[in-house]
């Protein structure tokens, strides 16, 4: 290295390794300071808050938030139990504190085959104290029945999902460890590689507070996704230290790997981020979301590559050194003559499964909801949501939001709504009794309140004759009082604070029966009206999404048209799907033109041609494809996030396979035939292919086995199976292609061939090299030998030797052809 003057890069890696110690203290006090901000990290749980602003949903929610109350629920099924029996323990489950009402009878809806189902509703919401005491409480009284309980109070999904994160971070590792004992070729770079993830990890969890709110599904995937994509980079520093390592000193090794190894890992790690940063333009937030966060892991994964990892060979040198074994990765040149040898026979069967894929993987069904999700492995409570849907089915539930104000065309509404087949049930104010037959917003004149709670008719017209001050209806007062027509929701409120307030005193009976009123009014207000919005709850006998369900989401929508000008919002699992659904068309286009153009563009640019990144997306695209065939072959459903996380993840990583095959083919085809250059490329390239593609679908295995969460497993499944079929293709399909498209890789290079030299010479010469021209006779052929004779021909060759000069002791001539 001190002959020549070291290059930039030389000089970046030389400061790099011998600032070593300096920058293991900075990285300590960065993993430091991440334990510590890990804990500032805010995780979205709700999918739903990804939806983009101008959806229904999205407004519909957020006017819900802001509005209403939504108080905890709980339903609870025991079975092999008496009628009886069971509206004992409803009873007693009635008096917990915290449970504000139980709802059971002897309809079907909650008694049928010996199983009772109780509906509990609780005085706070879901998260609330006194919600979740109460429901412990709850599940102490019933716990020695055979119950199944459904309910989100006090079930941290979040905390279980974290566990399970956890168990697959453990064996991935195992699974890594193993992978790389087997194709390492020394055991002291298995603890340097370890430990460079385990920073970058780090690193990644502690600063994604930067990002503000991250969704609980970049929270629990990013580190094992992180692991399988970003683990090559260093296992192509490991590589490259190691042959330098064989001619020079480790610290000069250390040095030139590292200024090699930047281009390189930087121009591999393109593709991944363009083909995540696809998912950055989908309507859909989350894929924003996932984008940033693992984008920011591949560029801490390649700062601890390059910053950290030279400095833990140097540390770690003499265990490597030491420790080094026999290299454990067979050759697989039988591969490569395999497909040398079925070259016009593989290619053909391709071309019709990519054709058949194409229309399978279009034909997949596609599901936009997570309640029919399944994982292949279920947690307690979604055990007890199937066994209450296998007995007693669901609800398909959604909330219309109307303007508030008007009870009359409320009441018109529901009763409307009411009269459809697709319709169950209906609840609003308007037709919530309050007493006697009443419903809250019936209007009563003095005679008929009086009448109702027993009051003096005359102290009912006092009342009446307030409640027409307080609302400003002066005429009511002087003239027409008797006939003045109140909803009886609005007088209740009033008469009660009135009373609260001293002006009016009541009877102890009637006092009591006003307090019990005011408590489910006041409930039913903060759950169903405010100021500005009326919600009314419709439950639906449709699923929950479906043509039919989505058509008469429109209905409901055509007949709030009848009564209210104003915008009106519909809000439900169902109108959630329908709007992801309406999304989801133009989001898979974005990202399947963007992912595979950015693609296309880095290759471009890496072979300098215009052909070569056409066969290899070619290849990459017939595997997305491939992969989701199978739901469609399976009868399964597929969640639609898996699709467009997986397909984007395939395009920009998967790619790799085929770039590490092809830029060996390129380079060894010019030192030897293209038939015996594509056998070696696989030959050289499997063990990185291996390495890299057995964590990428082990990590997808495990997430799709273990998580119980179905969004987080359906992208874990669709990504190992994903990676195996790219594996495959690029080993024994990408080869055949190359040789074959070998004439158009040629043909569409952008960098012009510069043409051999003619030369002139004759008598014994040694050549090695392509030879067109004249050779006492004409040639044009790969030669590697002696030629005794003439040659007048263009030789493009590394050398061209005269081992004995010609008889007229002539030396060849070499120039240039016009």
């Amino acid at each position: 290295m001190s002959e020549t003057k070291p290059t930039v890069m030389e000089q970046i890696a030389a400061f790099i390794v011998d600032k070593r110690n300096l920058l293991f203290l900075m990285y300590i006090l960065a993993i430091v300071f991440c334990f510590f901000s890990m804990r500032w990290v805010d995780v979205e749980n709700d999918i739903t808050a990804y939806l983009s602003e101008d959806t229904e949903t999205r407004q519909g929610l957020t006017v819900m938030d802001k509005e209403f109350v939504t108080f905890g629920t709980a339903n609870i099924m025991i079975s092999n139990i008496s009628y009886e029996h069971a509206q004992v323990i409803a009873d007693e489950l009635k008096e917990i504190q915290g449970v504000t009402k139980v709802e059971f009878d002897h309809t079907i809806d909650h008694y049928k085959d010996a199983s009772a189902l109780l509906s509990l509703t609780f005085e706070g919401e879901e998260d609330d104290p006194i919600s979740m005491t109460a429901m412990n409480e709850v599940r102490d009284r019933v716990s020695s029945y055979d119950t199944s309980i459904s309910t989100s109070i006090g079930v941290n999904l979040a905390d279980q999902l974290a566990r399970e994160m956890q168990i697959i971070i453990v064996i991935a590792a195992f699974i890594i460890i193993v992978v790389l004992l087997f194709t390492s070729k020394t055991y002291g770079e298995i603890p340097v590689l370890i430990i460079t993830f385990i920073v970058a990890a780090v690193l990644n969890m502690g600063t994604n507070f930067l990002l503000g709110k991250i969704s609980f599904i970049s929270n629990s995937v990013a580190v094992v996704l992180q692991l399988a994509l970003a683990i090559d980079y260093a296992i192509i520093l490991c590589h490259r230290f190691s042959e330098e390592h064989e001619q020079l000193p480790t610290r000069e090794a250390c040095i030139i790997a590292l200024s090699k190894a930047i281009p390189e890992i930087s121009s591999s790690s393109l593709t991944t981020i363009s083909g995540l940063g696809a998912l950055i333009f989908m309507h859909f937030k989350i894929g924003e979301d996932l984008a940033f966060v693992l984008i920011k892991s591949i560029l801490l994964s390649l700062l601890s590559v390059f910053t950290l990892m030279p400095g833990l060979l140097m540390l770690f040198s003499k265990i490597i050194d030491k420790t080094s074994h026999k290299n454990f990765v067979p050759s697989i040149n039988i591969v490569g003559k395999f497909v040398v040898k079925t070259r016009y026979i593989i290619p053909p069967i391709f071309l019709v499964i990519l054709v058949l894929a194409f229309i399978f993987a279009n034909k997949c069904p596609y599901v936009y909801g997570t309640t029919d999700l399944r994982a292949a492995r279920r947690n307690d409570t979604q055990i007890a949501a199937d066994r209450i849907k296998e007995s007693f089915g669901t609800d398909n539930l959604v909330a219309l939001i109307v303007p508030s104000g008007d009870y009359e065309a409320e009441g018109k509404l529901l009763n409307k709504l009411e009269s459809y087949a697709q319709v169950k049930s209906t609840l609003g104010l308007a037709n919530t009794e309050a007493i006697d037959g009443y419903m809250l917003t019936a209007s009563l004149t003095p005679r008929q309140f009086a009448e109702l709670i027993d009051l003096d008719y005359e102290a009912a017209k006092l009342l009446y004759s307030a409640y027409a001050v307080h609302d400003e209806a002066f005429g009511k007062v002087v003239n027409g009082l008797s006939e003045y027509g109140v909803p009886l929701i609005d007088m209740f409120m009033f008469l009660y604070d009135q009373v609260d307030k001293g002006y009016i005193t009541l009877e102890d009976e009637l006092m009591d029966t006003l307090e019990d009123l005011n408590n489910q009014l006041t409930d039913a207000k903060l759950q169903l009206m405010s100021e500005q919005y009326s919600r009314m709850l419709i439950y639906l006998n449709l699923p929950e999404e479906s043509d039919e369900t989505f058509a008469f989401l429109e209905t409901i929508h055509d007949e709030a048209a009848q009564y209210y000008e104003e915008e009106v919002y519909i809000v439900g699992n169902s109108t959630s799907n329908y709007d992801l659904s309406s999304t989801f068309g133009m989001d898979n286009i974005i990202i399947s033109i963007l992912s595979a153009l950015f693609v296309i563009g880095i290759l471009m640019f890496t072979f300098k041609s215009a052909g070569l990144p056409v066969l290899l997306i070619l290849v990459i695209q017939a595997s997305i494809w491939m992969n989701f065939s199978f739901p469609y072959l399976q009868n399964t459903s597929l969640f639609f996030l898996g699709y467009l996380v997986v397909s984007s993840i395939q395009m920009g990583a998967n790619i790799d396979y085929a770039i590490v095959i092809t830029s060996r083919y390129m380079v060894l085809k010019k030192s030897m035939p293209i038939k015996e250059a594509i056998i070696e490329a696989l030959n050289q390239s499997f063990p990185t292919i291996i390495t890299s593609g057995a964590i990428l679908a082990s990590a997808g295995i495990l997430i799709g086995q273990i998580t119980t969460d179905g969004t987080i497993a359906s992208i874990g499944v669709c990504l190992g199976r994903g990676t195996i079929i790219s594996m495959v293709l690029v080993m024994f399909v990408l080869p055949q292609i190359l040789v074959l498209g070998d004439s158009i890789i040629k043909r569409t290079a952008f960098a012009e061939r510069k043409q051999a030299p003619l030369q002139k010479a004759s008598g014994k010469l040694y050549v090695s090299g392509r030879v067109k021209g004249y050779v006492s006779g004409i040639v044009d052929a790969d030669i590697s030998g002696v030629i005794t004779g003439e040659v007048h021909a263009m030789v493009d060759s590394k050398e061209i030797r005269q081992e004995e000069p010609a008889n007229d002791g002539k030396e060849f001539e070499c120039y240039e052809k016009n």
